[in-house]
């Protein structure tokens, strides 16, 4: 990759939502998001356990953006700017046209298919933009509202890893989905 395929950075438009860049703007909804057990409750990272680190995370995903390792955007229901969640390509691997997408939403945006249409702009984004032949969402297999956010949009199960990851003292299952280009 000779150039940084990310910038100029891109926002993602459906008929409510935007997905934008994320901003220090965003800390005190990043800090709801990292923080709360609930949220991070198949998420096997570290809490946020203050606003520095909040921050911290926000500059390492605009880091990401600048040096194109990542793509991460702030999901956001129009009119309102106001950052609802997160939602990206967090781990690709360019030389097998192939990205990991993620994202994570406050409770309030529970249960109103924002997920799943941010997952659709983002897959759009992937196929169109990135030019990734298929995109993978890998969850715990507990989080059964991830499991159908990705089958709606197109996701198949491709894998149950036993005890793959090891996190605080424990091992742990992963469930890995995958959706290939015009698929």
């Amino acid at each position: 990759m000779t150039t940084n395929p990310f910038l100029p950075f891109q926002n993602l438009e459906s008929d409510r939502l935007v997905l934008r860049r994320l901003t220090s703007d965003d800390i005190q909804e990043v800090y709801a998001l990292k923080s709360d057990p609930k949220i991070m409750e198949y998420i096997p990272r570290p809490l946020v356990t203050n606003l520095d680190e909040a921050m911290a995370h926000i500059t390492m995903i605009n880091d990401k953006i600048d040096t194109g390792e990542g793509i991460n955007w702030a999901i956001t229901l129009k009119p309102s700017n106001k950052l609802l969640g997160i939602i990206g390509h967090y781990r690709i691997k360019w030389e097998h046209y192939r990205s990991e997408i993620g994202y994570m939403l406050l409770p309030e945006a529970y249960g109103k298919g924002i997920a799943t249409e941010a997952v659709q702009l983002i897959c759009d984004y992937g196929f169109n933009h990135m030019k990734m032949h298929s995109l993978e969402g890998i969850i715990d297999p507990k989080n059964l509202a991830s499991a159908k956010v990705l089958e709606k949009s197109g996701f198949v199960k491709e894998a149950h890893l036993k005890e793959n990851e090891f996190y605080e003292g424990r091992f742990l299952d992963t469930v890995i989905y995958s959706k290939l280009k015009d698929k």
